[in-house]
């Protein structure tokens, strides 16, 4: 059975690739999983471009996990020098865009999810969800479905990890700073020009240390990555614009990060969104455990992942490698999918069966 799932994904990942899939634009990579499904005689529902699926033994009585990777891509780059659109094998690798991110850990889960989907007396409820907007982190994706599920224990993301676990994965905030002056004409004295009191405020998102460190993400990184002011040569403007960047460990939530930021920075300070928060899951967790024996390596991701719509426990894990997201000419291993959906279905049976 298993070998017969894994040439279905395959082929499933090739149709998807062929199939243009930017983010909010997903309509018809969601049929495709909607036909995977109803071949395989599987009831799901549709949210927007959001599929979502239960195991045929149900139970609301147990403990629920949430599988979940997504179907939405970003846009190719110029660096392309194949077809992004044009799914084809050379020397074991399978080229095309979204194959690495996320379409070899998206269809490993669904083979996954239906090697288990008529199997009774699990020890855990299964639900899948395929969702839109992940690139984007769009309003309607993952986190517009939750209010749908049933609460989750914990959820596996599929994401590029070489099949190594991410049990952690940090947050992001972007914060945009306002250091204030005095406007005037250049040729007059100003001991209030806004672009000379940046460097001190740049200096100190370059030296400011968050107390609180990581085992597994380390510290807050926080990185400057704009900077606006002016637009006439003999015209100090009144104010300057920068844009901060900050990636947040697992010991602190975004709100608690903005509360410390706009407390000590020397400017003002506004953010764009604090609803993108770490991710973790317990080491000790069973999950983890198993996954260890199995011989898996832990670490923690500094990527973003769908993982932050979640309040749940939740781990990173899937076939391809992380680096080759949104490069150009993207791939991933043939054999990466072999191994991840015999991987996926080993940890679950050491979980629920």
């Amino acid at each position: 059975m298993i070998d017969k799932l894994t040439t279905n994904a395959i082929e499933l990942l090739k149709n998807l690739i062929a199939t243009q899939s930017f983010s909010q634009e997903e309509e018809e990579t969601a049929l495709l999983i909607e036909a995977w499904f109803n071949s395989e005689n599987i009831p799901f529902e549709r949210s927007q471009n959001n599929i979502i699926a239960y195991n045929k033994h149900f139970d609301k009585s147990k403990p629920t996990i949430l599988l979940n990777s997504h179907h939405d891509t970003v846009k190719p780059n110029s660096a392309y020098t194949k077809d992004p659109f044009h799914p084809h094998v050379e020397d074991g690798k399978l080229y095309g865009l979204g194959s690495n991110d996320a379409g070899g850990c998206l269809v490993s889960l669904i083979a996954t999810f239906t090697y288990f989907y008529q199997q009774e007396n699990l020890a855990y409820n299964l639900v899948i969800v395929t969702s839109a907007e992940e690139e984007n982190s769009g309003l309607n994706g993952l986190n517009s479905t939750l209010s749908q599920l049933p609460e989750i224990e914990f959820a596996i993301v599929g994401e590029p990890t070489l099949m190594n676990l991410a049990i952690a994965e940090k947050g992001l905030v972007v914060f945009d700073g306002i250091i204030h002056g005095t406007p005037s004409h250049a040729a007059h004295p100003n001991n209030d020009n806004s672009i000379y009191k940046t460097i001190e405020v740049l200096e100190w998102f370059r030296d400011f240390k968050f107390e609180k460190k990581s085992k597994a993400l380390g510290e807050i990184k926080m990185t400057v990555t704009q900077i606006n002011a002016g637009n006439q040569h003999n015209v100090v403007p009144a104010d300057t614009q920068i844009v901060i960047d900050v990636r947040v460990n697992d010991k602190y939530s975004n709100q608690e990060v903005y509360d410390i930021i706009s407390k000590n920075a020397p400017c003002e300070v506004k953010p764009r969104s604090l609803r993108l928060n770490s991710s973790h899951i317990d080491e000790n967790h069973k999950v983890v455990q198993e996954g260890i024996a199995m011989g898996r390596e832990t670490y923690g991701s500094p990527t973003l992942s769908d993982q932050a719509a979640l309040s749940c426990q939740s781990l990173k894990l899937g076939p391809g490698d992380s680096t080759r997201s949104h490069s150009a000419d993207e791939y991933i291993f043939v054999n990466e999918i072999e191994e991840g959906i015999k991987i996926y279905i080993e940890l679950l049976k050491r979980v629920i069966a």
